[in-house]
């Protein structure tokens, strides 16, 4: 029996940080424009427990799945129903699962499919890096374009922001009012806000004409470490400290303990695929603000 396609319609895979920050701004068009959003959760004993218990829940279809012991064809047979896929499930999943929900996309006959690519230009790091992770980036785009039934676009978004401020990453220590630089004090970084992300992706969702079959780079801000260190200096009103972690410090550390996750994104974010001006940026060029650095730290560290 065919499924029919529900017309103007979206579907998120996983409601974290980058889900949640999506279906907030896919709410938001909704309130002028009339589609379906669906939100793909992680099948349990307790699902429908959670469902009841979660009031955000009652304004999406909920799609309750297994990413890493459905089929394929279990997966499509609920991809076939949207119009648009969207996929927030992160590396968190575990390895192949990229993979596996782009077979499943290609296979359901989505029209538009936007991976879970909100990161780096990983066309430009290419294999082989200190991520392996990132070979797996490259296996979807291969799949992507090596076929025309599904339309896809990728949102470059550089690194989270959040995730330059987390201790256990070491680069910026607001603990210690410490910044590390990746391989050089000159180096940059292309760093976007969860909920920018989430707002131009339904920017870009929306733009007429359609955008199809591309690469979309977004930004809040391009910032070399050095700008990095004067900004947090001038927000915080006091000196941090500048160490600087070499390329072959970093190959050191990776080589010491290659299992620390820490280590590989250190190096690999050396890369100059990290970043881009952000005069090239689709919110430039459309005139749509964004969080820097100095927006997001008043917001959510500051306060």
């Amino acid at each position: 029996m065919k499924i029919k396609t529900m017309e103007k319609s979206f579907l998120v895979i996983g409601k974290g940080e980058v889900g949640q920050a999506i279906l907030n701004s896919l709410e938001s068009y909704r309130q002028k424009h009339n589609f379906q959003i669906g939100v793909l959760i992680q099948r349990s004993k307790d699902t429908t427990d959670e469902i009841h218990k979660n009031p955000a829940f009652g304004n999406f279809i909920i799609e309750p799945a297994d990413l890493v012991t459905d089929s394929i064809e279990e997966l499509s047979s609920i991809f076939k129903k949207y119009d648009t896929v969207i996929c927030c499930s992160g590396f968190a999943a575990g390895n192949g699962i990229q993979i596996k929900i782009t077979k499943a996309v290609l296979d359901a006959g989505v029209r538009r499919y936007i991976p879970w690519q909100f990161g780096v230009d990983y066309d430009q790091i290419g294999r082989g890096s200190a991520q392996p992770t990132f070979d797996e980036q490259l296996d979807v785009r291969d799949l992507l374009r090596s076929q025309n039934k599904t339309h896809w676009l990728i949102i470059s978004t550089g690194m989270i922001t959040s995730f330059l401020f987390r201790e256990d990453f070491g680069v910026v220590s607001l603990k210690n009012k410490t910044v590390h630089a990746l391989g050089s004090w000159d180096h940059s970084l292309t760093l976007t806000a969860c909920e920018d992300i989430g707002a131009l992706t339904a920017a870009v969702l929306f733009h007429q004409p359609e955008l199809l079959d591309q690469i979309i780079f977004v930004a809040g801000d391009t910032l070399t470490f050095e700008e990095i260190a004067l900004q947090l200096e001038s927000l915080f009103d006091t000196p941090f400290d500048r160490n600087l972690w070499s390329i072959p410090v970093l190959r050191e550390k990776l080589e010491n303990d290659p299992i620390d996750i820490f280590n590989r994104y250190r190096l690999v974010f050396t890369n100059p695929g990290v970043t881009w001006p952000m005069s090239k940026t689709f919110n430039d060029k459309n005139n749509i603000a964004t969080k820097g650095i100095k927006e997001w730290v008043r917001e959510n560290i500051i306060k």
